[in-house]
């Protein structure tokens, strides 16, 4: 993962209206092993954060001035420093704007990922930990604690540059206690939200369903296609790569690769060649099936409870809410 620049400042603000103090360095961080590991595991932690949401730029304005200053320094008009020393100044103000906020390290990296070059920008704390000494001494610790990252976003830049109809090359942490606490970030950011990871995930498992059910598949091809599905999602979630339509559907069906992809065009779903995982919905799909003597029935896990009931004892599903289809059908009958 090259490291093109990096830097970090300093935003001392405490919870109790005082104002917020900048501490900025003034030249970036000289290239280490310390600093690649510290990428490293923010890009783990980060890709593993639940609940992210995907957008794209506001158009620039005096509101919304990053998008402007990251393409002046993009362009050659500003050094990354420079670049970083105003946007830090920006983050500041809204800081002090928000009586939720409170300071921390902020983090500024340019980075290459293979082809793709990624500027990330988190707010970074310590926690107080102990460490043993040469001397074998038991001492105090601070230590950055990226496992507890609220405050974080990872733009894309190779997208943003090269495809202008894209709304999902920005993606951020929403806040954890609600909304309004990450708001002044994505603010920040100057962020609007273009692709909704939980719905999009839901409807392309939907479509998947429907695929699944107009091929009549036998039980164990339908099982094997399902885990391939969570796998690849799970995987890209992981990488904190987008799920590509047309991929999925050559790992699904080898045999006839466009299958599961003429039939996401065919009923027109309305989803993207490129959608976010949304891991706590791919979490929540798992598929219950079984076939006997004419009957064939197959419904999503997360459906168990609600939607349908199981009677262990007595062997027996309640299904409420039948499809209109199949009412339509009984009705007849």
């Amino acid at each position: 993962m090259p490291i093109r620049h990096c830097i970090v400042h300093l935003i001392d603000k405490k919870p109790d209206g005082t104002p917020a103090v900048l501490h900025a360095r003034d030249s970036e961080l000289a290239e280490s092993t310390a600093i690649e590991n510290m990428l490293a595991d923010l890009n783990e932690s980060y890709n593993a954060k639940q609940g992210k949401a995907w957008g794209f730029f506001h158009a620039e304005s005096g509101a919304h001035p990053f998008s402007g200053w990251l393409k002046e320094y993009l362009d050659g008009g500003k050094d990354f420093t420079a670049f970083s020393r105003v946007a830090v100044e920006h983050l500041q103000k809204l800081m002090e704007e928000s009586n939720l906020s409170v300071g921390g390290h902020v983090l500024f990296a340019h980075y290459q990922q293979g082809m793709t070059d990624y500027l990330a920008i988190a707010l970074l704390h310590h926690s107080e930990g102990v460490a043993v000494t040469e001397e074998l001494d038991v001492t105090a610790s601070r230590h950055l604690d990226l496992g507890q990252l609220h405050l974080a976003a990872r733009i894309n830049v190779s997208e943003w540059q090269n495809n202008k109809q894209s709304k999902q090359y920005i993606s951020f942490i929403k806040g954890k206690n609600g909304k309004k606490v990450s708001e002044y970030f994505r603010d920040f950011i100057g962020c609007q939200e273009g692709v909704d990871g939980p719905g999009e995930t839901r409807t392309l498992l939907k479509a998947f369903s429907d695929f699944v059910e107009s091929e009549d598949l036998p039980e164990e091809s339908a099982r094997e296609k399902t885990k391939t599905l969570v796998d690849y999602a799970s995987s890209q979630a992981k990488l904190g790569e987008p799920m590509g339509l047309e991929e999925l559907s050559e790992l699904i069906d080898e045999e006839r690769p466009k299958a599961f992809y003429d039939h996401i065009r065919n009923k027109d779903y309305g989803l993207s060649p490129e959608i976010p995982a949304d891991k706590r919905t791919l979490n929540q799909f798992r598929r219950f099936t079984g076939r006997a003597e004419g009957l064939s029935i197959s419904f999503e896990a997360h459906l168990l409870g609600s939607k349908i009931e199981y009677d262990e004892e007595a062997g027996t599903l309640i299904i409420k809410g039948l499809p209109t289809q199949l009412t339509d059908q009984l009705k007849r009958r």
